[in-house]
């Protein structure tokens, strides 16, 4: 009799064992898809007002989350609004090229991209007739980006180039008549050499011409100094790159309202937290449970 029982209780142990463990593998995979969930990166798509006009600008990050966009039309540029959480954030982001671009004299030309007054690391790793890709590196703590181009609102017109058919005119062929040549007998006549005198060649001193020197934002055209026009405005080329023409007062930069967009970076991390509160409090029952089964032995 005491034998029955006591086979009985262990295999009543056994059994609860058996329940925790799968408990315990269950809250362990809840645990591994919410950490895999939130490495995906997610295509995104914010709104931005140009001068009245709505654009959508798409873009994919990792490592960082993005708040808001605005657009700048005195400096030609977009600035953006992020919070890198990562120790270092990627931003992908693609511009239409009716929307922003950065052309000069018909073509594409860099963009100049700032993070928080820095020049961060970039590329433009696609570029079609109808857009352009750049992938940004942020440091950790970067809170805004601003991307300078040349053009807001470019019209892209391909015009088919009509040809002119060339009519052909049949030229007369007219004859021609041979006409007889009469020799006329040529008589030898001594040629009297003259002596040449040689006449000594004045050198007229030539007189350098100064060289114009032009200021910066300036370059030397014909003997002018005109305009450099390889910069987008508000920008100087200095040592062949184009940077931030210096300012001697701060305009106002009227700042038109735009529409901030949350991204998915925050909410993955409340899922995050969430999935890591459900575990303990399923961890927490389960000790409880394995604690009850140990008093009733």
């Amino acid at each position: 009799m005491n034998n029955h029982s006591i086979s009985q209780l262990q295999s009543n142990r056994l059994r609860n064992l058996t329940n925790g463990n799968s408990l315990l593998k269950i809250s362990l995979g809840l645990i591994f898809f919410t950490i895999l969930s939130s490495a995906f990166v997610y295509a995104e798509t914010m709104s931005v007002d140009v001068d009245g006009t709505d654009y959508d600008v798409d873009y994919t990050v990792s490592g960082m989350s993005v708040s808001g966009i605005e657009s700048d039309t005195d400096f030609i540029s977009l600035i953006i609004s992020v919070d890198v959480t990562d120790s270092q954030g990627i931003l992908d982001i693609t511009f239409d090229r009716t929307f922003f671009d950065s052309v000069y004299e018909g073509v594409d030309d860099d963009f100049i991209i700032l993070a928080d007054g820095d020049e961060p690391t970039f590329s433009e790793t696609e570029t079609t007739s109808q857009s352009r890709t750049l992938s940004i590196e942020l440091p950790a703590g970067t809170e805004e980006i601003e991307i300078i181009g040349s053009v807001f609102g470019r019209t892209i017109e391909d015009t088919p180039v009509e040809e002119t058919p060339v009519e052909e005119t049949p030229v007369e062929e007219t004859p021609v008549e041979d006409t007889p040549v009469e020799e006329t007998p040529v008589e030898d006549t001594p040629v009297e050499e003259t002596p040449v005198e040689d006449t000594p060649v004045e050198e007229t001193p030539v007189e350098d011409t100064p060289r114009t020197e032009c200021g910066p934002g300036t370059i030397l055209q014909d003997g002018v100094c005109v305009l450099d026009e390889r910069c987008g405005p508000g920008t100087i080329l200095q040592d062949g790159v184009c940077v931030l023409e210096p300012q001697t007062s701060t305009p106002e930069i009227s700042t038109p309202t735009s529409t901030s967009f949350k991204g998915l970076g925050k909410e993955l991390g409340y899922g995050l937290i969430a999935a890591f509160v459900v575990t303990g409090a399923i961890a927490i029952i389960l000790a409880l449970m394995s604690k009850a089964g140990k008093s009733r032995d």
